[in-house]
């Protein structure tokens, strides 16, 4: 009795994270970057620390270390990676589900409203309902003389001719003057 009582708790909470992450990752993280370079890391992430959490809710271990420990070996295993902080601030949605899912001591209904408030927020915030989403991208610019203050539009407008984007600002990286080109951040909304 007692078994199939802890045995059903467990699918019914790890049933509810699992649909949360896989929302999040398949739903709004590849509708809006139509890439599958963190399907395999969310997901499994999100599993161990799902298990992690629900085998450890019982024990001395306390919530507050647990989680901790969690980000502290998600962020070691991406500090050398250039990844992004969008990517970072889904990889910490994906631990915070495994760890609300596993130990949250509320009605599962309730778990079920907060984990979907959350995706619906993370939803609104990534649509452009709210404001324009602004995207960035690194340009090896080989015009260094185009940096004066007088040149600046002339710059944008060469920059939207050259990489077919609606570029409507940019931001100075690094100037090498030995091989005469100038590292550009450029803005432009989607």
């Amino acid at each position: 009795m007692l078994l199939n009582a802890l045995l059903s708790d467990l699918l019914i909470r790890l049933a509810m994270d699992l649909v949360a992450v896989w929302v999040m990752v398949r739903g709004i993280y590849f509708g809006v970057y139509r890439t599958r370079d963190l399907f395999f890391t969310l997901i499994v992430t999100n599993l161990v620390i799902f298990l992690l959490s629900y085998s450890l809710n019982g024990s001395q271990f306390s919530l507050g270390a647990a989680f901790g420990l969690f980000a502290v070996f998600g962020m070691l295993r991406f500090r050398t990676e250039d990844i992004s902080i969008k990517d970072m601030t889904y990889l910490f949605l994906a631990i915070a589900f495994g760890v609300f899912a596993a130990v949250a001591q509320m009605p599962w209904w309730m778990q079920a409203l907060v984990l979907g408030g959350i995706l619906g927020i993370t939803a609104l915030l990534e649509s452009n309902l709210l404001y324009r989403r602004e995207s960035v991208k690194s340009v090896l610019y080989d015009k260094p003389e185009m940096l004066q203050e007088s040149s600046n539009q002339e710059l944008i407008d060469d920059l939207k001719a050259r990489t077919g984007l609606p570029v409507h600002r940019f931001q100075v990286v690094r100037v090498d003057l030995l091989r005469d080109t100038v590292q550009l951040k450029v803005y432009y909304f989607e």
